[in-house]
Formats: C-alpha cells, structure tokens, sequence
C-alpha cells in the first residue's frame, strides 16, 4: 500500500466526487479510478458506494480514512523534521494543549524561541488529555500539556508552577451570580442543568463534592470551552469550567464564581520517554524548562 494512493483515496473522501478529486490532484480520472479499484483488491473490502454524481465512503472506507489520515500526517512529520534536523533558523514544533490560562507559559515560550530564531512555527492542537496524549502516542506531537498527572511509565514531564482554579460560569441574573462562592448544595438546590467537559465530570468535580456528582444533572459535555459559554448565555445551564477561560465581561452578561471548597488542577509538560526531538523542538523544551523554572 503505497503513500501516495493514500493521498489520492483521502481527496476522494473529501471531494465525494471522483471527477473533481482528479481535477485537484492533476491526473486523469480513469488513471484515478483504477488506483482505486487496485487499493480495494489489495484490501478485500470496497470502500466507496458509487452513484451517477457522488459517492461516499463505506464504514470500512470510514476506517480507511481514519487511518490514512493518521499516516500522512505522520509521513508530512518525518518529512518536516528531517528537513529540520541541522537547521536551527527554523522549523516546526508541535504541541497538544489542554485549555487553560497557565498555557501562557508556553507562549512565553515561544516567544523567546521566535525571538532568536523568526522562523520557528508552532502547530497547537487543543482538547483534553485522552485528545492529545493519543497524537502524542502516535508520534503526530512533540509534547503535550495535560491537566491530570502524567503516566510515569510512559512519560517524562515538567510541572507547571501555577495551577488552575475551578468555578462555575453562569448568567447574571443567576441566583449563584448573588453568592461569592458556589457550593454542591448551591447547584443542587437550583436543580440545573450542567456543562462540563467529560474529563473533568470524572477526575475533577468528585475531587470537589465526592459522592454528590451522581446528583449533578449533566446535560451536556464539551471539549472547547467557547462552544459552553454559548449554551451558558442562552439560558441552557450551568458550565463548570476553568477561571479565565470564558469572557466574563458585562457585555456577555457571564460571571464567575469560584468553588468551595476550593478545587485547583495542576497541568503538566510530557513527552514520551526515550523520544528524539528535532533540534527545534529540543530548544522549544530548554524555553520551557527556563519560563517554568524546571
């Protein structure tokens, strides 16, 4: 199976069209078809559903598509960092991030790499630990920044000095707006409905009320903070979320209350053990370890 038919199924998946996907990839269509129909001979399944004007994946090309994104991406990696190796004016670097406002040490980070060297990028990938740490795994990041304590037998890590505050995001004309801190039996008495990421609703909100999570009325989950806010502002509910991650401005008509008892996470720096980095990635690590005082 080579790279390149990957490519070529992968613009067919996107197109949903062979014709166009042809058009893009400079070939002729029959050249395209039959490139095709050798990638499902070798693998025994067919991968498309063909109609007169489109066609779709099958669920075997869905597991298709899933792995070949995996794999080029991997592939445009490899490519990328030996193209960097020796080559410190520039280069790529890739980091999966938890959200958080402690991520601004990272950017300091980067800032001082970029200052010396202009052509450093930088490609961050957001969302929660099981997100990252699987890219991670899979070769796709350098390193990660999680909010929960790293695997020792996989990783190595650094320990950021700050740590996250835990509170509820919610309309100001809530009745939890009029308190200073939010209690279990606050949101339980208001009978709520309740936004929260699916990490934290089982690693973080039992460390806060023990057993009285299974008596939040959770009603939604997400991985992106913005996206809660949204449903928070409309009325839906109440979002457990990070300080500083939503814009509590009057204008947004959000507000912040913190926890009590007080509910802080840690985030942390991993990358796998035994890794070799690119040298920009290597000196991405020196910022951290110098920002953070690691």
């Amino acid at each position: 199976m080579e790279l390149r038919v990957l490519k070529y199924f992968l613009e067919i998946a996107r197109e949903g069209n062979m014709t166009r996907a042809a058009e893009r990839l400079h070939i002729s269509q029959p050249t395209l078809s039959k490139q095709m129909k050798d990638l499902e001979e070798e693998l025994g399944r067919k991968l498309f559903v063909r109609s007169n004007y489109s066609l779709r994946l099958t669920d075997e090309g869905m597991l298709l598509r899933k792995r070949a994104e995996d794999l080029v991406e991997m592939a445009d990696k490899i490519e990328t960092e030996f193209k960097g190796l020796g080559e410190i004016a520039g280069g790529d670097v890739y980091v999966g991030c938890a959200e958080s406002y402690v991520i601004k040490y990272l950017a300091r980070s980067v800032k001082n790499l970029q200052e010396e060297y202009p052509n450093v990028r930088c490609h961050i990938t957001s969302g929660d630990t099981a997100i990252v740490a699987e890219k991670l795994d899979k070769g796709l990041l350098d390193y990660a920044i999680i909010c929960e304590p790293p695997d020792l037998s996989k990783y190595n890590y650094l320990e950021m000095p700050e740590s996250d505050v835990w509170g509820v995001v919610i309309r100001r004309d809530s009745p939890l707006a009029l308190k200073e801190k939010v209690t279990i039996d606050d949101v339980l008495e208001l009978d709520c409905n309740i936004f929260c990421s699916e990490q934290s609703m089982q690693a973080d909100i039992p460390r806060w009320c023990g057993d009285k999570a299974d008596q939040l009325k959770l009603s939604a989950t997400f991985n992106l903070m913005y996206n809660a806010t949204i449903f928070v502002r409309e009325g839906l509910g109440v979002l457990f979320s990070f300080e500083h991650l939503a814009n509590v401005s009057e204008e947004n008509n959000l507000c912040f209350r913190p926890l009590e008892p007080r509910l802080e996470t840690k985030l942390y720096v991993i990358w796998k053990k035994y890794q070799m980095f690119t040298p920009v990635a290597q000196l991405l690590l020196k910022e951290i370890e110098k920002e953070i005082g690691g």
